[in-house]
């Protein structure tokens, strides 16, 4: 049994939280981090938890108009350089057994939240599209403006959240009769 984190990242934001959640994550599992260009076009068979994660562009998962914006926001080279969660995501094969799976985002800290959107959300429907079982709520870790930085206590926020995602994870596997050693 293993989880697998796949961000995406612009800022370097939505990397700091997958490291935070992978941290209290692998109190429970064995966990590895992965940014999407480099994340495998399929999923090992060990793999039982697949966490992804990425920046709310225009109300929702970015697009590669949106990267191209990002990108021109700063003068360093951006994170993730190629391919974005929603293209990765289109590509991930239907899923053949029952896997769990968790999404979160990174928001700018606004006070209508329904003005923001969010990645999760949408990443979370095609999950569930290919066959994932959603063990939380979709997360939302807040930054202070569009680039960052992070909203003060997101990481613990993120390394608790992980915990709590370990929990479950155990508590289905136990369950279910799996073994989670």
């Amino acid at each position: 049994m293993r989880a697998l984190i796949i961000y995406e990242s612009m800022f370097g934001n939505t990397r700091d939280i997958a490291y935070a959640i992978a941290e209290g994550l692998q109190r429970y599992v064995p966990t590895d981090v992965v940014e999407v260009g480099d994340a495998p076009p399929e999923l090992a068979e060990d793999v039982d938890l697949l966490v992804v994660g990425a920046p709310t562009h225009a109300f929702g998962m970015s697009r590669p108009r949106t990267r191209t914006d990002a990108a021109g926001r700063v003068a360093t080279p951006v994170v993730s350089r190629g391919v974005g969660l929603r293209e990765w995501l289109r590509k991930l094969p239907k899923s053949n057994r029952r896997r769990f799976a968790a999404t979160f985002d990174t928001r700018a800290e606004m006070r209508v939240q329904a003005l923001t959107g969010s990645a999760a959300r949408g990443a979370a429907k095609r999950l569930h599209r290919r066959g994932f079982r959603l063990i939380r709520h979709p997360e939302s870790f807040y930054v202070t403006d569009v680039n960052g930085p992070l909203a003060a206590g997101e990481i613990g926020h993120a390394e608790f959240w992980g915990r709590q995602l370990g929990f479950s994870l155990e508590r289905t596997a136990v369950r279910r009769g799996y073994s989670t050693e």
